[in-house]
């Protein structure tokens, strides 16, 4: 996932209601959707900063003595710049790239 090029908003943006359920004609449908593409992209961004905090991390069995990692300290401030998972989801989802299908119709 290549985050630095996403467009979505940094701070909270008021979005057209029908622009966000036009797809699904259904307003909790178009959420649902969203909410779970959001947690998708949470899940990658904590792996992948989790993945990197621990290529810097350094381990030292003395808790008397703290270290600060300048290395770890830009990765967190990169990761804290960026837009939140629900604001990525939203740009995607009103941009068509979230893919979604209703299993309960022509279920009878």
């Amino acid at each position: 996932m290549d985050l630095k090029k996403g467009k979505a908003p940094l701070s909270s943006v008021t979005y057209n209601r029908n622009q966000i359920d036009a797809p699904t004609e259904n307003i909790y449908e178009a959420i649902s959707a969203i909410s779970k593409r959001a947690e998708q992209i949470n899940s990658d961004i904590r792996k992948e900063l989790i993945d990197k905090l621990e290529e810097f991390a350094t381990y030292n069995d003395s808790l008397e003595e703290v270290f600060e990692n300048k290395e770890q300290i830009e990765v967190s401030k990169f990761y804290e710049r960026l837009p939140k998972p629900h604001a990525l989801a939203v740009q995607e989802w009103i941009e068509g790239k979230i893919h979604h299908r209703n299993t309960t119709e022509g279920a009878s």
